[in-house]
């Protein structure tokens, strides 16, 4: 369900250039994610064609156009974290929360997803949680962490 007010925050950068990344990024922090009709709605403000809207909705990996979990953690899957150990971080990561990457948990406080490079290759593997990198961790503080983020 959209609530009432995506108008309102696509309409605050109307004049802005770049102004439809601006006005995704608030739409995904007030609804954890992008309501389609509020990419119809961005696209028609814009100037762009619907399919422009969605491609600039998909192309930046923190967005989504499907509802997430309170907290979206992600997991690097570029070349240095994969050499680092990124895959045995995920299976970590999946074992702790009971999901798969692409899924959230059933009390709607995670999503598990993939992403590519968060600018932290000195200490690999690196996952993020809402954005926050935590690199290098030893398989064994990743409850911990997560434990932070289920208050």
């Amino acid at each position: 369900m959209i609530k009432a007010g995506y108008k309102e925050i696509i309409y605050r950068y109307k004049n802005m250039p770049g102004g439809i990344i601006e006005a995704y990024h608030d739409l995904n922090d007030e609804y954890g994610y992008l309501p389609k009709d509020a990419v119809i709605d961005a696209a028609e403000l814009f100037n762009l064609s619907v399919a422009e809207a969605y491609g600039i909705a998909t192309f930046y990996s923190m967005f989504s156009l499907e509802p997430r979990g309170k907290n979206a953690v992600r997991v690097c899957r570029s070349a240095p974290c994969q050499l680092g150990g990124s895959e045995e971080l995920l299976d970590v990561l999946q074992n702790a929360l009971g999901i798969k990457a692409g899924e959230t948990t059933e009390d709607e406080i995670f999503t598990l997803e993939h992403t590519e490079c968060v600018g932290q290759c000195q200490a690999t593997p690196v996952f993020t949680v809402n954005g926050n990198p935590y690199p290098g961790l030893k398989t064994g503080e990743i409850p911990a962490v997560l434990a932070e983020y289920q208050a």
